[in-house]
């Protein structure tokens, strides 16, 4: 069994699909590790690093040859997978929804396609979970890039010279990004509100000490598996005014409303923008798919009225080293349940609900329901940004 380590060619992306501790367990499976020269360097993981780990180094067309799994972060092209050998497994985030000629390609080549980010939210399936390991670095991150923005200090100081007063940050969406930005703001000493369409969320939200607003109007938009349902014409107005009157009062607001192949819902307009004090900072973590705020440009920092429109469209690779460690073990433990431990080989049961959930490719054909019929869209109600599983595996803010 041989597992083939890719390095990633996409502009900005620093993270890599295996590190030196996930190759010494895969070779504790059996495997033969391949990694493309140089996969690790913007994760600050040497060539030497993986060797040491007992992975051989070489060009692409060496790791991928007569590879049975090949590892990527972002979906490569086919075209340079060419050579891998037909039904090898290419794992990855493969950002499926928009790029259906892409995924096409891959079951011409021959490939089995796995897509991480369908792997179903079930209590066995939490380890390989992508969505929710990566969401929760840039739910951190965001908060980290806006503090460095910030040209104010963030908690509140006591000096002789008098008392510094602490920094008001507002949470826009109390998944797993938000609940982390939420509990980073509190570790900084920021006072932080959240909203959230889900009256549920409430309890995550206050549990961090943050105070949870929304507006009466909504009530509850809670959609099926605890993601949220489209809002109403008339609930979408009531909490966009609530929104407006908040946002002016706030010095750093982050939003993180992400919905797999669609344009992310619009929740801060120019006008919000133009209403907030100049020096503020706003983080759009829903930027890849055209953001959450009216003038956000994707991987720019954009000034308005002097406030600070960060559009990062990567924001988990700003902090690659930790990202490739969690990225690596999600693939690690996925991995394990497609071996025979006995026999050291690949076992696969595709019939496993976590098989059939992510496979997209398979002996030339689009095998994905999601992709096998006409609709290019996914369902409204499945935000990228995932929801937090309970309270208790929410990310604790100081007591």
């Amino acid at each position: 069994m041989k597992i083939a380590v890719l390095r990633e060619a996409s502009t900005g992306e620093s993270r890599v699909a295996a590190t030196p501790e996930t190759v010494a367990k895969l070779i504790g499976l059996g495997a033969e590790i391949a990694i493309e020269a140089g996969a690790g360097l913007g994760s600050r993981i040497s060539d030497q690093n993986f060797a040491a780990a007992g992975a051989s180094i070489g060009s692409r067309v060496e790791a991928i040859d007569n590879a049975d799994i090949i590892l990527c972060v972002r979906r490569p092209s086919a075209a340079s997978l060419a050579g891998a050998r037909s039904g090898a497994l290419l794992i990855g985030a493969l950002d499926a929804f928009g790029h259906e000629a892409e995924i096409a390609a891959f079951a011409a080549s021959g490939l089995t396609a796995i897509s991480m980010e369908f792997m179903p939210r079930i209590t066995r399936a939490q380890v390989m979970d992508i969505l929710s390991s990566q969401a929760n670095l840039s739910g951190y991150q965001a908060v980290i890039e806006a503090a460095a923005l910030f040209e104010r200090a963030m908690p509140m100081m006591m000096t002789a010279a008098g008392t510094v007063r602490p920094a008001k940050v507002f949470v826009m969406g109390a998944g797993v990004a938000g609940l982390q930005a939420i509990a980073t703001a509190r570790r900084l000493g920021a006072v932080v509100s959240a909203t959230d369409v889900r009256a549920a969320a409430g309890e995550q939200v206050e549990s961090l000490g943050a105070k949870f607003v929304m507006t009466d109007a909504l009530k509850d938009a809670s959609g099926t598996g605890g993601y949220a349902r489209e809002l109403t014409l008339t609930e979408q107005a009531a909490q966009a005014e609530l929104v407006a009157g908040h946002i002016a009062k706030q010095d750093i607001v982050i939003t993180t409303a992400l919905i797999p192949g669609r344009p992310a819902p619009k929740l801060v307009t120019a006008a919000m923008i133009e209403a907030m004090t100049p020096g503020a900072i706003v983080v759009d973590l829903a930027a890849e798919r055209g953001g959450n705020v009216e003038l956000t440009r994707a991987d720019e920092i954009v000034e308005h009225n002097g406030v600070k429109i960060v559009g990062y469209t990567n924001m988990a690779s700003r902090i690659p080293t930790t990202a490739s460690q969690l990225y690596a073990r999600n693939l690690l433990a996925f991995i394990e349940t497609l071996v025979d431990t006995a026999s050291k080989s690949l076992a696969i049961t595709w019939d496993d609900e976590l098989v059939k959930a992510t496979v997209l490719t398979r002996d030339g054909a689009i095998v994905h329901p999601n992709f096998t019929s006409t609709a290019t869209l996914p369902p409204k109600n499945v935000p990228l940004e995932p929801p937090p599983r309970k309270v208790a595996d929410a990310p604790k803010g100081d007591a």
